[in-house]
């Protein structure tokens, strides 16, 4: 499911297949009920409740498991911001003739990733900047491992080199994450469930004489809201629940690359040894 732009259209639909079921559940309803009065709801009780208990497992199930893959995303923009900080901070241990250039290509590849997902509703510019981005990692790479070579002592600048590799590996962490959903048959079970469970229900209400609206509409908006929040649990950057402000962290990790730029290149301790050895 590449969007939810259509999201309110396909719950309108929904809405409207569970009014016309539970219609349909009410007129079976009252033509067994015409034909076999006294044995019209034999044996329906253990059908509901089967049904009812199916449908209720798979939507917590859903519902479960579409909130906590939400969690795991917020923690993976969490630890990449980390993994950002950790590594942009080793970057010291390397030759300070080195570190203008390899912190320059840094802060275009956070740019490139800030903008990849800030553009995640255009599958065509979000792929550009992902592009942009894997490039990025192959540059700082090779400027990192040319920069070790220049030291006497390799050991602090292999640091380094572990520290932008955590980098790398949390990207792709972090796109298995985004791309990480239930099997598509999961969801129409669920739809299918939901039929069922709407042909029942008006199945149940046959014997009153009159149309219960009040229920019969509010089963309707209840199970659409219902399927509506586990779809946008699944698509935290589309709908309404969504994991944008978190990027404010990677944000200010941005910012506070652009602070360092002014103060010029560090030798830290480290770096000042590895000359000294």
């Amino acid at each position: 499911m590449n969007t939810l732009a259509a999201a309110p259209y396909y719950a309108l639909a929904i809405f409207f297949v569970i009014v016309v079921s539970l219609e349909l559940g009410r007129w079976l309803g009252k033509r067994q009920l015409a034909i076999d009065p006294e044995g019209a709801r034999t044996g329906i009780g253990a059908i509901e409740g089967a049904v009812f208990g199916l449908l209720a497992l798979l939507i917590a199930f859903t519902f479960s498991g579409a909130a906590s893959r939400l969690d795991a995303r917020r923690d993976l923009i969490v630890q990449e911001t980390n993994a950002i900080g950790t590594a942009w901070l080793r970057l010291d241990l390397l030759p300070a003739s080195e570190q203008p250039a390899i912190r320059q290509s840094f802060r275009e590849y956070v740019d490139a990733r800030l903008a990849y997902y800030r553009d995640l509703h255009d599958p065509v510019i979000a792929a550009q900047e992902n592009n942009r981005a894997l490039s990025a990692q192959l540059h700082i790479w090779k400027q990192i491992m040319a920069a070790i070579a220049l030291l006497p002592n390799p050991a602090p600048g292999l640091s380094a080199a572990q520290a932008f590799n955590d980098v790398i590996d949390i990207t792709t962490n972090r796109r298995v994450a985004l791309n990480t959903h239930p099997p598509m048959v999961i969801y129409l079970m669920l739809l299918a469930l939901t039929w069922v469970s709407a042909l029942l229900i008006g199945f149940g209400m046959a014997g009153a004489a009159r149309r219960n609206w009040l229920h019969s509409l509010g089963y309707a908006l209840v199970m659409v809201s219902v399927l509506y929040v586990i779809l946008d649990f699944e698509y935290p950057r589309r709908g309404i629940i969504r994991v944008d402000q978190f990027d404010l962290i990677l944000e200010e990790q941005r910012d506070s690359m652009e602070e360092r730029r002014a103060q010029g290149p560090v030798i830290s301790d480290s770096s000042r040894l590895a000359w000294r050895l």
